[in-house]
C-alpha cells in the first residue's frame, strides 16, 4: 500500500523525466491469492465477479488516483501486461523428479512423463531460446485451460486448483498482451 501512495505522491514529479516506467502487480497478486484464500474464492467466485473485484479495486486504487491527478497535463501513457490469465477447468498428471518445477501450467525438469495431447512439449531448449538448467532438460507448457499435477494427492488438488486463475502455459488468454497508448486531449 505504501508504494500505491507513494506513486500518488509523486506522479507529478514523473512528468520531468523522458520516461517513466511503473510495474504495478496488483492484478496478479490478486489471482494468486484468489487461489488461496476462501474469502477471495466466494467474492470472486467467476470470471464476471473477478472482473467486477477488479475494476472495483482499481476505482478505488492510488493507482486510479494517481492518474487523474495528470488530468489536464500533457502526458503520454502506455498501459500493458507482461501476461495474462487463464481460468483452469482440466488436469494433466505429470511426474517428474524433485527437481521438477512446480508452477502449475508449465514444468521444466528431465524424464517428465506426462499426457502429450495437454502439452507443447520443447526437448531442446536453446532452440526455443529458454535455458537449459540440465543437459537433458525438457519444458513442457500446458495448453488450454490445464494445469498440471502430480499423482500423489490428485483429488485434493484437483479440487484446490480447479477454476482458479493460472499463468505460464500458451493459451490465447496468456499470451497475447494487450498495450493501450493513451494521450492528452
Amino acid at each position: 500500500m505504501s508504494h500505491g501512495k507513494d506513486l500518488n505522491d509523486n506522479i507529478l514529479n514523473y512528468l520531468n523525466n523522458d520516461l517513466t516506467v511503473i510495474v504495478y502487480n496488483f492484478i496478479d497478486m490478486l489471482s494468486h491469492a484468489r487461489t488461496e484464500m476462501e474469502v477471495l474464492k466466494e467474492l470472486a467466485g467467476d470470471e464476471r465477479a473477478y472482473r467486477s473485484l477488479t475494476r472495483s479495486w482499481f476505482l478505488h486504487s492510488p493507482l486510479w488516483t494517481a492518474l487523474q491527478r495528470l488530468e489536464g497535463r500533457e502526458v503520454q501513457l502506455f498501459v500493458t501486461t507482461d501476461h495474462g490469465t487463464i481460468r483452469v477447468q482440466s488436469p494433466s498428471k505429470v511426474i517428474g523428479d524433485r527437481e521438477t518445477t512446480t508452477n502449475l501450467r508449465y514444468k521444466v525438469g528431465r524424464n517428465l512423463q506426462f499426457e502429450p495431447k495437454d502439452v507443447l512439449v520443447v526437448k531442446d531448449p536453446k532452440q526455443a531460446g529458454l535455458p537449459r538448467p540440465n543437459v537433458s532438460s525438457t519444458f513442457i507448457f500446458a495448453k488450454e485451460n490445464y494445469f498440471f499435477l502430480y499423482p500423489n494427492n490428485y483429488n485434493h488438488y484437483h479440487n484446490y486448483y480447479k477454476n482458479t486463475f493460472q499463468h505460464g502455459g500458451i493459451s490465447l488468454e496468456e499470451m497475447i498482451c494487450p498495450i493501450i497508448k493513451l494521450k492528452s486531449k
